[in-house]
């Protein structure tokens, strides 16, 4: 993405203007029917551990930046396994599982798909994939807990903190030369050569199916803020901050909210690395067709640097997203320390670089001069209540001690805290 100053601008984005008056009915029916709004947290609500992720409130951070809350979904306690991706592959599993038996037709329990007669009807199954860490370990997590075997690969820059993760749960690592999206074709052409079933979370032509699957799974964890937003006496939150790799959590909250709300939808901001900033750059196109972003894709941002978005998300995000941002790599580590060193009475966050990009976002478009402009688009203010989602824990913890103890990172002179900005 090009620069305009010799310190890369915190934010770069596009307003989508076509989502206030577009029609999503497309769109968000082949993601997200209404049948399929509540299925997936019934079947999380019964894996053996499972509990509802903390989301946690940010009052002396929000008082401080200028609007009226800050609520952060903390998924870096989903099942001790650091992240809400175990939501989508478990449950794109299972889908894909009622299929194989011929039971699409009625809901299965989970003590019901781990018992010795479902397994002996399924016989062994491989499940393959390729992540940037946690999506790999969410699915590597469901095969062994499903009594199944799993594959995972990565690119050749995951750290070995990530690839010793997925490891530890019981999958078969495989390494590839170059990016996510390379690992992604390798994985397909391996999958087909040996008969394993590819659980992705982007999509391609004739591959769709489990992709969506995926993002109804990724509902519950809104569901669940949802309705831990009501407890606090707020009916919905005015603005939603998401990270993007593919797009697939962006898509599936958005889908969400405009399931559950229509048009009283909170707006909804897609935030990405500027160094794999491809939604951004298919929502500079302006034609609705996704674009490649070329590169090496480096950002410390693991989780979100791919390359290519998923069409099936892509369709969505075009149709209801309100805009797209990019920002470099100190944006995620400025809100990484944030949410590590807190403000006296908000709650401590461990965040990973990938889930605290958000956070980092909304601090510039408050505090900057610079965020200003798309401030007033976005309606951010006193009366804004807005949800982030915390998706990973510290899931490269040598990494994280960089930038919390060495200050990698660091933000660049000329981007520092602006007092006057929220003026």
């Amino acid at each position: 993405m090009p620069q305009d100053t010799a310190a890369e601008r915190p934010l770069q984005w596009s307003l989508n203007r076509r989502a206030a008056s577009c029609d999503p009915t497309a769109s968000l029916d082949r993601i997200l029917p209404a049948s399929a709004l509540r299925e997936p947290r019934r079947f999380h609500g019964q894996i053996p551990g499972f509990r509802t992720s903390p989301l946690k409130g940010l009052a002396s951070l929000a008082a401080m930046i200028g609007v009226g809350g800050i609520w952060v979904k903390d998924e870096a306690v989903r099942l001790d396994l650091g992240s809400f991706k175990v939501l989508g592959g478990s449950f794109a599993i299972y889908r894909y599982l009622r299929r194989r038996l011929g039971a699409e037709d009625r809901e299965l329990s989970f003590a019901e798909l781990t018992s010795s007669e479902v397994r002996q009807r399924l016989g062994s199954i491989t499940f393959a994939t390729a992540t940037d860490g946690n999506h790999g370990r969410g699915v590597a997590w469901a095969a062994r807990a499903l009594k199944q075997q799993a594959v995972i690969y990565v690119h050749s820059k995951t750290s070995e903190a990530r690839i010793r993760a997925i490891a530890a749960q019981g999958a078969e690592v495989e390494v590839v030369d170059g990016t996510y999206d390379d690992a992604v074709r390798q994985v397909t052409l391996d999958a087909e050569s040996n008969g394993w079933q590819v659980i992705s979370d982007t999509s391609w032509e004739g591959y769709e199916e489990i992709p969506i699957w995926i993002m109804q799974g990724y509902t519950t964890l809104f569901s669940e803020a949802q309705e831990q937003l009501a407890a606090q006496g707020l009916v919905k939150p005015t603005h939603l901050f998401v990270q993007a790799g593919v797009g697939a959590l962006a898509a599936s909250g958005i889908a969400f909210y405009h399931r559950l709300l229509g048009a009283e939808a909170p707006v909804c901001v897609v935030v990405e690395p500027t160094e794999a900033a491809c939604l951004l750059l298919s929502a500079r196109s302006g034609d609705g067709e996704p674009r490649h972003f070329p590169g090496q894709l480096d950002t410390i941002m693991a989780g979100l640097a791919c390359g290519d978005p998923s069409p099936v998300a892509w369709r969505l995000l075009w149709d209801c997203a309100d805009a797209f941002v990019a920002s470099p790599d100190y944006v995620a580590a400025k809100g990484m320390r944030v949410y590590g060193v807190p403000l006296d009475g908000d709650p401590k966050v461990i965040s990973g670089e990938s889930g605290a990009v958000t956070l980092g976002a909304l601090m510039f478009l408050m505090e900057h001069a610079e965020g200003r402009p798309l401030r007033k688009e976005l309606a951010l203010g006193p009366d804004s209540q807005v949800l982030l989602i915390n998706s990973e824990i510290n899931t490269d913890p040598e990494y994280f001690r960089r930038v919390a103890w060495e200050g990698a990172n660091p933000v660049p002179e000329e981007f520092r805290f602006d007092p006057g900005a929220a003026s």
